[in-house]
């Protein structure tokens, strides 16, 4: 059910295939978000059609709104959304700790106050596992402390500490509850600030408490800068195991994804490519570009001649301009499922030319003409 074959390498960069019980996933691969199990404004027929082989799950928000046993009764995440491909729930770990001033850290757990009433509660390493056993998505991951991106070693230490403590407790609640109608795996959190022995020593701590199916990379994307999550990715990617795939939680900018990529990374997630999709930003193999833009109002042209998506095959600029301008819901639809699309052919692209051994000429050329134009 679940398996991981590497099958070529370009310096750090792979290529693989991700075996789940929903189906494969051909690796460097973009998982789009969707936190309410729904990828925002998008229909599952329309995530499908971008070519999207796996998405992500918010168990934080699915366990407040409509509930984790609500989810279950109704046949599992996959039924409720209609998503038949593979699918990861996060542990809603990032979510709760980014509520300062609304929750309160013990080693037991997390107590926390809802964003949406006020109602109090308790998330633990084994109430995590749970909430993701019912959810039922092939990949549930670890519940861990996440510090900010710019954390003082001793915030950090604490923080990696602890996500390797409820590590082992996530490890056994997930064993105990045993298999459901659908496998489950679990994978890890690597955690750790921008400190690179605190990382190693997480890495290191990780790995004694396997074996894993799959490891991911936290704590990064929260407010550092990106030479530094380069610099962090480059000090892990030697003591992470080959035969496993590597998992860099909330990157997913098009330059992230292809420096990630490079440097040893197999799957990303990130709101952005929708969010941005909402506000009127569309990417492009140039740079951004702005719709609402009146630059575009008597444009016929494609949003990007080069992309397959229904958007830039069917609708010229100008009247994705108008539909911004009329403030029509479809504008939404239609730039969110480009950039979309865009991240998921990135990855595509970028497996092709790992795969015959272009990778890091076309990385740098892709990367130059994007910093050139914008």
């Amino acid at each position: 059910m679940f398996g991981f074959r590497l099958e070529a390498t370009a310096g750090a960069a792979r290529a693989g295939t991700l075996t789940l019980p929903h189906g494969e996933v051909r690796t460097p691969a973009f998982m789009p978000v969707g936190t309410h199990g729904v990828v925002r404004g998008l229909s599952a027929a329309d995530v499908r059609r971008t070519g999207a082989q796996i998405i992500l799950g918010n168990t934080y928000h699915l366990h407040l709104r409509p509930g984790a046993p609500v989810i279950r009764d109704m046949g599992g995440l996959h039924r409720f959304t209609t998503w038949d491909r593979p699918m990861l729930t996060d542990s809603g770990g990032f979510q709760v700790f980014s509520l300062e001033g609304l929750r309160r850290i013990e080693e037991h757990g997390v107590t926390f106050q809802s964003h949406v009433d006020g109602t109090t509660h308790t998330l633990t390493p084994e109430r995590a596992m749970e909430i993701q056993r019912d959810l039922g998505a092939d990949i549930a991951m670890a519940f861990d402390h996440v510090v900010p991106g710019q954390a003082p070693r001793e915030l950090a230490l604490e923080g990696m500490e602890r996500t390797l403590r409820w590590l082992e407790r996530c490890r056994r609640r997930h064993d105990e509850i045993g298999e459901l109608q659908t496998p489950q795996t679990m994978w890890p959190i690597v955690q750790g600030g921008t400190h690179d022995d605190l990382r190693l020593r997480s890495l290191e701590g990780t790995l004694e408490r396997g074996p894993w199916t799959g490891v991911a990379i936290g704590g990064l994307s929260v407010g550092e800068s990106k030479p530094v999550m380069h610099r962090v990715l480059e000090l892990l990617h030697p003591g992470l195991p080959r035969e496993i795939p590597r998992y860099l939680m909330g990157v997913g900018f098009p330059a992230d994804l292809l420096e990630g990529i490079a440097r040893g990374v197999d799957l990303f997630d990130c709101v952005a490519a929708t969010r941005n999709g909402r506000h009127g930003t569309a990417w492009l193999p140039s740079g951004r570009i702005n719709v609402r833009g009146s630059a575009l109002k008597s444009s016929s042209e494609p949003l990007d001649p080069e992309c397959d998506c229904e958007t830039c095959t069917t609708y010229p600029r100008g009247y994705l301009r108008h539909l911004f301008v009329v403030q029509d819901i479809l504008a939404l639809r239609l730039v969110s499922i480009h950039n979309v699309r865009f991240l998921v052919r990135l990855g595509e692209q970028a497996r092709a030319r790992i795969l015959d051994g272009t990778f890091d000429a076309w990385r740098r050329a892709w990367l130059s003409r994007v910093r050139n134009e914008t």
